[in-house]
């Protein structure tokens, strides 16, 4: 009778035990965690666009609301009529409104 009640509590120990095991939570080390966007953030925010000098593929890569086609009508505006004077020049490109203009005036730069 004893070894029958010391072999139940041996039983609930091991399966108290090894329920806690299961439940604990993982830690991942330090250095196998991901940056943070917000550190990396700065770095992006720092670089202009500029109109005269990028190509297709990057006006539509970091200008917001501009895709393939207006990125190249952008392009295109450029090689026709010579480089931009200004940032608001921008608005003479087809498919370029002011919403546009407006939302990546800070991104914008004419050299």
């Amino acid at each position: 009778m004893r070894n029958g009640y010391f072999y139940s509590l041996v039983f609930a120990f091991l399966t108290s035990a090894s329920i806690a095991a299961i439940a604990a939570p993982a830690t991942e080390p330090e250095a196998l965690k991901a940056p943070l966007a917000a550190d990396a953030a700065p770095v992006s925010q720092s670089m202009k666009v500029d109109l005269n000098g990028s190509d297709a593929a990057t006006l539509q890569r970091e200008l917001s609301g501009v895709g393939e086609a207006k990125a190249k009508a952008i392009v295109a505006y450029r090689e026709t009529n010579g480089p931009f004077a200004s940032v608001d020049e921008l608005l003479e490109v087809k498919g370029i409104g002011k919403a546009i203009l407006d939302r990546n005036r800070d991104k914008l730069e004419v050299d």
